[in-house]
């Protein structure tokens, strides 16, 4: 490699330690171009920097505040409805309470209204059957009459056809037969 010497005829290359250090007027021009960005970022960017931040501050910010509001929400929200949830319980056990009680009476009721119609239905069973056996008791007796007319006429020999004296004489027969029934027996010591 060749070395440029100038016009003057010296030469420009730095020896030793120089190496490492830049000459003056490189230093000055450098130093010229770095004040002036330097200027403008002071001056432009980092003003707009420091807003931009702290716009994103102030939205993280509010974004924070509104995540503990609606977190604070949220908690209230939460107790409310088990508060309303414990009310709940409460006024369902009350209901199902209540419906048990009104069952209850319900069932007595209806207890009561079958035992009524049980005791009424047991009542006409009793006039019915009084009814019939009041029926059989006066067809009883005329069979009974005809049967006793036609017999005495036959142990008589005599025709028994009055109707008068053959009622007479059968409600007489008839009337022994019932006082005889409610006399008890004698009873008999010598067997």
């Amino acid at each position: 490699m060749t070395t440029a010497i100038h016009a003057s005829g010296e030469s420009e290359v730095p020896q030793g330690i120089e190496i490492f250090f830049p000459a003056v007027y490189d230093i000055v021009w450098s130093i010229v171009p770095f004040l002036v960005i330097m200027f403008f970022f002071w001056k432009f960017v980092i003003p707009r920097v420091n807003k931009i931040l702290d716009d994103r501050a102030t939205v993280i910010e509010g974004g924070i505040a509104k995540a503990e509001d609606a977190q604070k929400e949220a908690a209230a929200a939460l107790e409310q409805y088990n508060i309303q949830l414990t009310e709940g319980r409460a006024e369902a056990a009350r209901i199902r309470e209540q419906a048990r009680a009104e069952g209850a009476q319900i069932l007595a009721d209806l207890k009561e209204q079958a035992a009524a119609e049980a005791a009424r239905l047991t009542a006409n069973a009793h006039l019915q059957i009084e009814a019939e056996r009041q029926a059989a008791l006066v067809s009883l007796r005329a069979e009974i009459g005809t049967l006793a007319i036609d017999l005495a006429s036959g142990v008589i020999g005599e025709n028994l056809t009055d109707d008068a004296k053959s009622a007479a004489m059968v409600d007489r027969f008839l009337a022994d037969l019932e006082a005889s029934d409610t006399t008890p027996a004698p009873e008999n010591a010598g067997r």
